[in-house]
């Protein structure tokens, strides 16, 4: 029995991401046999208004109303106007109350906040005022914070009003398949597992280039930029995961400890070694600031110091509007000296593609048949949705699966947000100038430095 309040119902990270992964579960027959999602807004709408909007988003963003259970999912939504916070309810215990009596008085209470960070203070102080934290579980998306500072005050907040066990900070990232992935090729195998180290590997590149702009989110982006959108979360995270020690068990427990404990062995990152960029029209967009020095993009150098990876560097890139949109976290083996003489650097790369349902690649060198001894390159890919009785969820369809489960092992805790804002910070207080680079391209050239002596994967 469940009670999932969706906060910012109305919003675009709730049409887009938060209502088609509750209708995946729905479809997957995943959700408890009880429940009811009631949307929480400023507005004053009505349920009907609503089920309209949500069939629309579907519409949208699929999966498509007309197939599945539509009738029957339409049924279980609710409409809370009004807003919410500490002055007033507005409707929403009220409408609350109502889905309680239908779908019993002990029903688990789920608050989702897709609103943006600056509304998570007020918001969770309202939760404990009006009787509506006990027991609840909580999702908040990230960031979790804008700076170290507003981190430490938020988390201070969150504690005042709910225990950590209650809190669920979620990073879509680490709820994609392939990032899931990481752990069953590098733990389950011992090929992987051996080469997994400092002695095998001669970097770690972390890509994830988007050719999408930012028109639909303009004022939230240009409050945030790609160092808090992506790097100090989703980049960080997965650094995270390909860097961390073998967990005692994949429990909750274990692999966060596991993942937060090699990020506090991540170096602060050197401005020097940190490119931002802004592409070219971004001013122009509606909802930007004329003299936004907002990054769209940024690259930059990690150091994880610890005896595994102390030298290896993990190069970690995102940006807007580049020349294609690719998630791929690739392990660059290194280069064997005997006994062929002179062979291409970065040809042996383990490879993930975090995008859809996943892919692993493995780059590697081969003899040309015939009588010479020529080299050829050769990449063996396994798709993951192929492997027999795949049935992958979307990132957030797990991850809300997860929260409805009471399984937080795919969500961060406090201290490795911290130890990741200590890492950024540097680049936060001492950002090097930001460069204007062309929509369609690569980024600044000057990151091409980065990864010398030799090159970006991707692209470059």
């Amino acid at each position: 029995m469940t009670v999932f309040v969706l906060f910012g119902a109305t919003g675009d990270l709730a049409r887009r991401m938060v209502l088609p992964a509750f209708y995946t579960l729905a479809i997957e027959g995943l959700l408890p046999e009880k429940w009811i999602l009631v949307g929480n807004g400023r507005g004053d709408v009505s349920h009907e208004d609503f089920r309209a909007r949500v069939r629309e988003a579907l519409e949208e963003f699929g999966p498509a109303p007309g197939k599945g259970p539509w009738r029957e999912f339409a049924k279980r939504l609710r409409f809370a106007g009004g807003g919410f916070n500490t002055d007033s309810p507005g409707s929403l215990l009220d409408v609350i109350e109502e889905a309680r009596q239908e779908v019993g008085p002990k029903a688990q209470l789920v608050h989702y906040l897709a609103v943006p960070p600056v509304a998570f203070p007020e918001l969770t102080k309202a939760l404990g005022k009006h009787g509506l934290a006990e027991g609840a579980r909580v999702v908040y998306e990230k960031p979790f914070g804008t700076s170290p500072e507003e981190f430490r005050k938020l988390n201070r907040q969150v504690h005042g009003v709910l225990d950590e066990s209650q809190v669920y900070r979620i990073d879509h990232f680490l709820g994609k398949e392939a990032t899931q992935q990481l752990h069953a090729m590098r733990f389950a195998n011992t090929t992987f597992a051996a080469l997994w180290n400092r002695e095998h590997v001669e970097s770690v590149q972390i890509d994830v280039p988007e050719t999408l702009d930012v028109a639909n989110r303009a004022q939230f982006y240009d409050a945030t930029g790609a160092v808090l959108d992506m790097l100090v979360t989703h980049l960080f995270q997965v650094a995270a995961e390909v860097a961390m020690e073998p967990p005692a068990s994949l429990d909750a427990p274990d692999l966060q400890a596991a993942r937060e404990k090699v990020i506090a062995k991540f170096r602060p990152i050197d401005p020097a070694e940190a490119v931002l960029g802004q592409f070219a029209g971004y001013k122009d967009i509606k909802g930007i600031k004329p003299k936004s020095r907002t990054d769209t993009y940024v690259a930059a150098k990690l150091w994880i110091d610890s005896p595994r990876w102390a030298g290896v560097p993990f190069l970690l890139r995102t940006g807007k509007r580049l020349a294609a949109s690719e998630q791929r976290v690739s392990l660059v083996l290194r280069t064997p000296q005997k006994p062929f003489p002179k062979l291409p650097a970065q040809s042996n790369v383990l490879s993930f593609s975090l995008a859809g349902s996943g892919e692993v690649d493995l780059s590697f060198l081969a003899k040309q048949p015939g009588i010479a001894e020529d080299l050829e390159s050769a990449t063996v890919s396994l798709p993951l949705a192929a492997v027999k009785d795949a049935d992958p969820l979307p990132p957030y369809s797990r991850l809300i699966h997860d929260v409805l489960v009471g399984d937080r092992a795919l969500f961060t805790r406090p201290d490795g947000l911290s130890a990741a804002w200590k890492a950024v910070r540097p680049l936060l207080d001492s950002p090097p100038r930001s460069i204007s680079y062309a929509p369609g391209s690569w980024g600044p050239a000057k990151a091409r430095q980065l990864a010398a002596p030799h090159r970006w994967l991707l692209g470059q």
